[in-house]
């Protein structure tokens, strides 16, 4: 337990995990808010309405990502820490006091969506490359399962907050309350001393920087495979909002309060895969992939929920392996990327993660509306599936690797043949040991 938040321990995280706890909350209680807002009062329970506002808010993280990690490499990242949570908070407290106003309409909300989205992109790679000045690199790993963790304490309770509040006083007010909840955030970047920061190497200017990343990435085809598991399923199978909101609203026939404390119910998990993903220490692709695969099996269990009650109980585990893959992957990519290109590469990381909903999201929709909100669990359940099966490919061919039966763990490993002759096992990483006779797989 000690060493599941040891993060914690060092003032300056603890400072900046407070304050995005907070702000995180209030985030969630506004995306709550706001795609309810679209889903009931703006349209006719339409899930592709509810799906070009999430593209439109996520789609900017496609077109920017080359740019805001490359300002992520270049510039202070506390400095634009301070721009871009001021900037949001400023749009929220605009669209709620247009929506308060009664004249708010559905390309009101798509407008103030988009421009969320383009200061969203920006924020995005400077607040997953501050952690690394916060704390040092071999509490990285910990650093960013607690970000998750964090995250996701949020969505169990900001949801739960929006259905209430958004049933009884209206979602415009709920956009007041997350302005509100920016403050702590910068009240908590005031309180770290700037001097008292990481010195981290920064990117040189000139000319093909951004070039620069790309090639990075060309060349560490680990960090390639990730992120084509990441962008499988974080395009069609981590459109929850959607999901849950289709099956509640529509299947279950149930209102706001149901949704949002559908959405903290499944937060149970997504925790609890953050915990979890804080105390393993050294992200592994196996993890990765394997937490994919039974995500798409999870997810194919939540389809056929008879009732609302068990689809619920269903969510939970969903909740769990689809955190402890994406924890896992960030992990993996922030560790074993050069500290000089992570802005870069966790730019590109959350432009695959995010950017793939404008192809998701409406068509995740679409499917949700024409054949229903169970056939869209589907295709997140075939995405998990799939991004599995491609790792596992990749992970087997890339280290040349053999599957076998081991007699004394009682089940699968992987093997291959060291120079001389003997049998060793490998790692995900493609170390090979060598092992007892007990090890080696049954003939």
């Amino acid at each position: 337990m000690r060493s599941t938040f040891k993060s914690l321990h060092i003032l300056n995280y603890r400072i900046w995990f407070l304050g995005a706890l907070v702000s995180n909350i209030g985030t969630w209680m506004q995306r709550t808010a706001q795609d309810w807002l679209v889903f009931d009062h703006l349209s006719h329970q339409d899930a592709g309405a509810m799906g070009i506002t999430m593209a439109l808010q996520l789609g900017p993280q496609l077109f920017l990502a080359p740019v805001a990690g490359l300002v992520a490499d270049r510039f202070n990242r506390k400095t634009l820490l301070n721009l871009t949570q001021s900037s949001m908070a400023l749009l929220s407290a605009l669209l709620g006091a247009l929506v308060l106003s009664g004249a708010a309409q559905l390309w009101h909300v798509y407008i103030f969506a988009l421009l969320l989205g383009v200061v969203s992109a920006v924020d995005a790679p400077v607040r997953q490359t501050f952690v690394s000045e916060l704390v040092k690199d071999d509490y990285l790993p910990n650093a960013v399962a607690l970000n998750s963790a964090s995250f996701n304490v949020a969505r169990m309770i900001g949801p739960a907050v929006a259905g209430v509040l958004t049933v009884a006083i209206g979602p415009g007010w709920v956009f007041l309350v997350n302005t509100l909840t920016f403050v702590a955030l910068l009240a908590s970047l005031a309180r770290i001393p700037t001097a008292s920061l990481r010195k981290l190497p920064k990117a040189r200017g000139g000319k093909g920087r951004i070039r620069e990343g790309l090639r990075y990435v060309r060349h560490r085809p680990d960090i390639v495979v990730v992120l084509v598991a990441v962008f499988i399923v974080g395009t069609l199978g981590l459109n929850f909002v959607l999901f849950i909101a289709a099956m509640v609203g529509t299947e279950f026939g149930l209102d706001a309060g149901a949704f949002g404390l559908m959405n903290s119910i499944m937060a149970i998990g997504s925790v609890a895969g953050a915990l979890l993903s804080a105390g393993r220490g050294r992200p592994r692709m196996r993890m990765i992939f394997g937490a994919a695969g039974v995500f798409g099996i999870t997810s194919g269990l939540a389809a056929l929920a008879p009732n609302y009650f068990w689809y619920g109980v269903a969510l939970v585990p969903v909740g769990l392996c689809a955190i402890t893959m994406m924890t896992s992957a960030n992990g993996y990519v922030q560790t074993t990327t050069d500290p000089a290109m992570r802005g870069r590469v966790m730019a590109l990381y959350m432009a695959i993660f995010m950017g793939g909903t404008p192809i998701g999201a409406p068509f995740v929709g679409w499917v949700a509306n024409v054949a229903g909100p169970r056939w869209s669990m589907g295709v997140a359940a075939a995405a998990g599936v799939g991004a599995a099966l491609i790792g596992m490919v990749w992970i087997i061919r890339a280290r040349h690797l053999r599957i076998a039966f081991n007699r004394r763990a009682r089940g699968l490993r992987f093997f291959r043949l060291v120079p001389g002759g003997a049998i060793g096992t490998a790692d995900d990483d493609g170390v090979v040991r060598a092992v007892n006779p007990d090890d080696a797989p049954s003939r």
